[in-house]
């Protein structure tokens, strides 16, 4: 099949190199408004060609969305302009409620499955494109009653045969437990290099004394904020949530620690084991 990626970095990038490793990509068509992005995917071969988008869009048979949140509530509506019964438009985004409600009377909405590949790195940019980055990982279809059935079933099987496992939610579930297993995380690695920042007012010293378990931790603040700060606003709601939670569990260890509460400490110590539980 012919694929078109509209947005060439981590997930797009690392989307068409999976498909063309698995034989399902006959030609990777890219799309991408920096020419730098256009230039390396073609340099990297992600891509086999870069076209512009109506006629990327005219001869795709599946239709790859991986651009920020923000880009995407402008474009998918465009896309779904252009495509006739034949083909098919995903997205990668993040966050799903409004980009639904932004299609929703759309009346070519079905040919539309939205999707979420659980996968990524602190990295963006064509360079950040690495084969095999979604074997094993989940791929969450939202709202799939709206899609045309037999597009919902083509998809799943393209990201089965990549390697990914299907799980189905409603566009609202999907965006209030992605705020609890996934923006939080980022959100929090952002606030904790930030703190460090602020205190450590000697960067040499945080190199110096900055061992694996720090990097491993503020990984995630390496981020692109243009990918991230879109994400936070549209899923606005459901992280301020979970913020909440997350600055009550972190009262409470604060609670503990000026008590001097050893009970308490034992009550922490159970916790911290309950999640190494769940993780493992």
């Amino acid at each position: 099949m012919i694929v078109t990626v509209i947005g060439i970095g981590l997930i797009g990038g690392s989307l068409a190199l999976s498909l063309r490793e698995a034989g399902l990509a006959t030609h990777v068509i890219g799309v991408d408004q920096s020419f730098e992005n256009q230039t390396k995917a073609l340099a990297l071969g992600l891509v086999d060609e870069i076209a512009d988008l109506a006629s990327a869009i005219s001869r795709a048979d599946l239709i790859v969305l991986a651009v920020p949140m923000d880009a995407m509530l402008t474009l998918l509506p465009l896309l779904l302009d252009g495509v006739g019964d034949h083909q098919i438009v995903i997205d990668a985004g993040s966050t799903k409620q409004r980009l639904l409600a932004t299609v929703e009377q759309h009346p070519r909405r079905a040919r539309f499955v939205a999707v979420h590949p659980m996968a990524g790195t602190e990295y963006s940019g064509p360079e950040a494109a690495v084969p095999g980055l979604f074997e094993g990982k989940t791929l969450v279809i939202c709202d799939a009653e709206h899609s045309d059935p037999a597009a919902v079933t083509r998809v799943g099987g393209i990201f089965e045969q990549i390697g990914m496992r299907l799980v189905y939610m409603g566009g609202a579930a999907h965006d209030l437990h992605t705020a609890y297993v996934s923006h939080i995380s980022h959100i929090t690695s952002f606030a904790l290099a930030l703190t460090v920042l602020n205190k450590e007012k000697e960067e040499q010293q945080i190199f110096d004394l900055a061992s694996g378990g720090f990097e491993s931790t503020v990984r995630l603040a390496k981020s692109s904020p243009e990918t991230w700060v879109p994400i936070f606003r549209q899923n606005r709601l459901n992280v301020l949530d979970v913020l909440t939670e997350h600055l009550r569990q972190l009262q409470h260890m604060k609670d503990v620690l000026e008590q001097e509460d050893y009970p308490a400490f034992h009550q922490l110590i159970e916790q911290a084991n309950l999640i190494r539980k769940i993780l493992k």
